[in-house]
């Protein structure tokens, strides 16, 4: 793997009996990148970050995610990754800070170093005044936000996003994005999966699943000029129009 390199994917697959969700895919990300992977319902990208969480077993292929291979050492894999998904991943019923502090256990962390941590991060969201809050009483744009922040409070090296912005307003959007690139800054390599054609455009490269294979990866401005157009929705329709499958 190379040492610029986060992620290393070669002829990756996954069957379910005769299908093929998955269709040797290969690609590489490099360290601080914001990686857009898209694909319609049914493409096989759910599949495919699964396999690259270490979640599930390869059929054939291999990865390497922060240095781990997901064949051979998944959890290592699972520890030096954060993730994040559309269905709200923290616990409904435990306080904001609650949530951290669980979290940031799972993953390993001393106690005395997730207690200051902690404050400096509630500090920093302008949350510290809510922390003895149960989460289900916070709006949905501050849960994203704070979702977000416990995915990567652990400093990891790759944080998967699957859909992290669904039902989320354009304001509160773009606030999480703001997110993203300070975690990119920081040199936390950013894997995120998206339907808003707006966000690809944030990416620093985008790939397209259809039908389990990847039909393009490449710069969100190299991909519209490939296209012909001046938008991803337009690329996206382009390319996902001739899919054979849906969920």
């Amino acid at each position: 793997m190379s040492k610029e390199n986060a992620i290393e994917v070669v002829s990756l697959t996954k069957k379910f009996g005769d299908f093929t969700a998955v269709d040797n895919i290969s690609f590489s990300v490099s360290k601080g990148e914001i990686f857009g992977f898209l694909g319609a319902n049914g493409a096989g990208k759910t599949t495919a970050m699964k396999m690259l969480c270490g979640l599930s077993r390869p059929t054939s292929g291999d990865a390497v995610v922060a240095g781990y291979d997901i064949n051979t050492n998944p959890e290592e894999v699972k520890r030096n990754i954060g993730y994040m998904s559309q269905k709200f991943s923290l616990y409904e019923d435990l306080t904001v800070y609650e949530n951290i502090e669980l979290f940031a256990g799972i993953y390993g962390m001393k106690r005395k170093d997730i207690s200051r941590k902690a404050i400096t991060l509630l500090q920093k969201l302008g949350f510290y005044s809510e922390r003895k809050t149960f989460v289900k009483e916070l709006p949905l744009g501050w849960k994203q936000k704070l979702a977000f922040s416990v995915a990567i409070f652990h400093e990891p090296k790759v944080v998967f996003l699957d859909e992290p912005t669904g039902g989320v307003d354009p304001v509160a959007r773009r606030q999480f994005w703001f997110q993203i690139y300070e975690a990119a800054e920081r040199g936390i390599t950013v894997f995120v999966t998206t339907h808003y054609m707006d966000e690809a455009e944030y990416c620093n490269r985008v790939s397209v699943m259809v039908d389990g294979r990847i039909e393009a990866l490449d710069t969100p401005s190299a991909l519209k000029k490939r296209f012909g157009t001046d938008s991803m929705d337009s690329v996206f329709y382009q390319l996902a129009r001739g899919a054979k499958r849906s969920d």
